[in-house]
C-alpha cells in the first residue's frame, strides 16, 4: 500500500510538470515561429481574421508532438530535483524503497507518454497539417490555377485499404499529362493483382488515357501475363484539379501512406531517402519521452542539484543536444548517405546509451 501510495504521488508529481512544460514550451514554439508567419500572411496577403485563426488552430498539433519530450525532461528533471533536494528521496531510501521503484513511476509515465505520441503523430497531427496548408495556399494565398508537379500519387481507397495506387514521374499543368505512370491494383485482403506502367497519360477532359504501356496480370491462377497495349482507358474518373488538391506533402501523410507511397516509387526505382527518414521519425521521435525519462530521473537524483532553476537550464542543453544530434543524422539519412532506418535512431540509442549509465550510477 505504502508503494501504491508513492507511485501516485510521483506519478502526479511528475505529470503536473509535464503539462507545465508542454504550455511552456509550446508557446515559445508559438512566439518564435507561428506568430512570426501570422504577422507574414497578414501584411504580404491580407489575410483574414477567419483564417488566421484556422491556421493557429491548424499548426497547434504539430507543434504540441515536438513538446512531448521535451516536457517529459522538464518534468522529470524538476520532479525529482525538487524531491531530491527536499530531503524526500533520502526519506524514501531510509525506508528501504529501492532506486528502481522511486524511478518506476516516471519511467512508465515516459513509455505511456511515447505511445501517446505516436498515436498523435499517426492520426491527429497529418490531419492538422493538410488542412494548414489548404488554409494557406486556397484562402490566404488564393491560389486557384493548377502548377506542374514531381512524383503524384493517387488513391482509390474502399472500407480503409488501399484498393488502387497509381504513382506519376511528373504532372505537366500545361499540357494536362501524366509522364512515367505506374499503378497497382490490390484485391481485398490487400493482395497485389496486376501491375500496369505507361509512357503517360492524358486528359481528355472527361476521362484519362494510357499511351504505350504495359500490364502484369501478376495474380492470374495460369501464372504472370504480361499484355502490351498503345492506349487504355485509366481507370480514375479524378480531374487533374482534384488529383493535385489530394497530393500531400510527407508531413502530411500517415505511416499507412508514407509506407504505400515508398513502396509504389521504388518499384519506379526512386529514391526514397527523404520519404523513409519521415516514416522513421513517425516512431524515433515520440519514443525520446521514453529516453529522456531514463536520462532525467539519475540526473534530477543528484544531490548538487537543488533549485528548479538548474533544473530548466539542463534541460535546455540536454534538449539542444539531442535536437542538434537529430537534425545532423535527418540530414544523412535524407541525404542517402546513411541509411534512412539506422540514421533516424543515433540520437535515441545515444540517449538510451547515456540514460543506462547515469541509471547504473544512481542505482549504486
Amino acid at each position: 500500500m505504502r508503494i501504491r501510495i508513492l507511485d501516485r504521488y510521483i506519478f502526479r508529481e511528475v505529470i503536473l510538470t509535464f503539462l507545465f512544460g508542454i504550455c511552456a514550451f509550446s508557446a515559445v514554439f508559438i512566439g518564435s515561429g507561428t506568430l512570426f508567419r501570422i504577422a507574414k500572411y497578414i501584411t504580404d496577403y491580407g489575410a483574414s481574421f477567419e483564417s488566421v485563426v484556422k491556421i493557429f488552430i491548424f499548426g497547434l498539433p504539430n507543434i504540441i508532438m515536438w513538446t512531448f519530450p521535451m516536457s517529459m525532461l522538464l518534468g522529470v528533471l524538476l520532479t525529482f530535483g525538487r524531491l531530491s533536494s527536499s530531503s524526500e528521496i533520502t526519506a524514501m531510501k531510509s525506508c528501504g524503497i529501492g532506486f528502481s521503484r522511486i524511478a518506476a513511476p516516471a519511467v512508465v509515465l515516459g513509455i505511456l507518454v511515447s505511445i501517446v505520441a505516436i498515436i498523435f503523430n499517426e492520426h491527429v497531427v497529418p490531419w492538422a497539417n493538410t488542412a494548414y496548408s489548404n488554409v494557406v495556399y486556397y484562402e490566404i494565398q488564393g491560389n486557384t490555377t493548377m502548377k506542374s508537379q514531381e512524383h503524384i500519387v493517387i488513391k482509390d481507397i474502399d472500407k480503409g485499404e488501399i484498393r488502387r495506387l497509381m504513382y506519376a514521374r511528373y504532372f505537366n499543368a500545361d499540357t494536362q499529362t501524366l509522364q512515367g505512370v505506374a499503378m497497382q491494383d490490390f484485391d481485398e485482403n490487400g493482395k497485389l493483382l496486376r501491375v500496369e506502367n505507361a509512357e503517360y497519360a492524358d486528359w481528355s477532359g472527361k476521362e484519362w488515357t494510357l499511351h504505350n504501356g504495359i500490364m502484369y496480370d501478376v495474380g492470374s491462377v495460369n501464372g504472370d501475363h504480361t499484355v502490351r497495349f498503345n492506349t487504355q482507358v485509366l481507370p480514375i474518373a479524378a480531374a487533374p484539379k482534384q488529383i493535385m488538391r489530394e497530393q500531400k506533402k510527407p508531413e502530411e501523410m500517415t505511416m499507412k501512406e508514407l509506407k504505400a507511397q515508398i513502396s509504389i516509387m521504388k518499384t519506379q526505382y526512386v529514391n526514397t531517402s527523404k520519404l523513409e527518414t519521415e516514416l522513421y521519425q513517425r516512431i524515433t521521435v515520440p519514443m525520446a519521452s521514453l529516453i529522456f525519462a531514463l536520462i532525467g530521473v539519475p540526473l534530477g537524483l543528484q544531490p548538487t542539484r537543488n533549485s528548479s532553476s538548474m533544473g530548466f537550464a539542463m534541460s535546455v542543453i540536454i534538449i539542444f543536444f539531442y535536437y542538434a544530434v537529430m537534425t545532423l543524422a535527418n540530414a544523412l539519412g535524407r541525404g542517402g548517405i546513411m541509411p534512412p532506418a539506422f540514421a533516424v535512431w543515433i540520437p535515441n540509442i545515444i540517449g538510451l546509451i547515456a540514460g543506462a549509465v547515469l541509471i547504473h550510477r544512481a542505482s549504486r
